[in-house]
């Protein structure tokens, strides 16, 4: 089995590059809005502790199963400790049933962000996101408050890859990371 977590900021590209990696492997996509919206649905408002539950048992349900593989989608505060150990969690579960895993960085910058923040594809998985005022405000908070790009170095996983995919095409990002780690 294998265990693609792509990462990054907020409208960075990660669910469609997610899409279109999942359309050239076999490998199930999990894009983090998949827990978030069926939560907010349910509470009208975001509850972080129920996502963070819902997704464990996708996790760990998933690890144990005979599929080939998932691509899971995660916006990642890069100074947030918590961050960091839910992301050794998540190791820790697929390795505990053999998975291969891989982490692919995806930056972009601000304004190439806010650009992708309103598409038609997002707003459509990510109903929670149609306020796009609002929406914009919040990835520029964001923005300002934490650290969403990796230094040099930092990132301590043998299979990563990190890629500026401001002026790429989510097909040809898609193929670059199959081709990275031969999937």
């Amino acid at each position: 089995m294998k265990f693609v977590m792509l990462f990054g900021a907020p409208a960075v590209g990660k669910m469609t590059v997610g899409q279109e990696l999942a359309k050239i492997t076999n490998l199930r996509l999990f894009h983090g809005h998949m827990s978030i919206e069926p939560v907010v649905g349910i509470f009208g408002r975001r509850d972080v502790k129920t996502e963070a539950r819902l997704r464990e048992v996708v996790f760990e349900e998933f690890a144990k199963s005979d599929l080939h593989g998932m691509i899971f989608t995660y916006f990642c505060a890069l100074d947030n400790k918590d961050a960091w150990l839910y992301v050794e969690k998540l190791i820790d579960i697929f390795q505990d049933n053999g998975a291969e895993i891989y982490f692919v960085e995806l930056v972009a910058s601000q304004e190439v962000r806010l650009k992708r923040n309103g598409t038609a594809n997002r707003l459509l998985h990510k109903p929670s996101k149609q306020d796009i005022e609002k929406s914009n405000a919040r990835l520029i908070e964001l923005d300002e408050k934490i650290r969403i790009i990796s230094f040099d170095g930092e990132i301590p996983y043998k299979n990563y890859t990190k890629i500026d995919n401001s002026n790429l095409e989510p097909i040809d990002v898609a193929g670059m990371i199959k081709k990275e780690f031969l999937l």
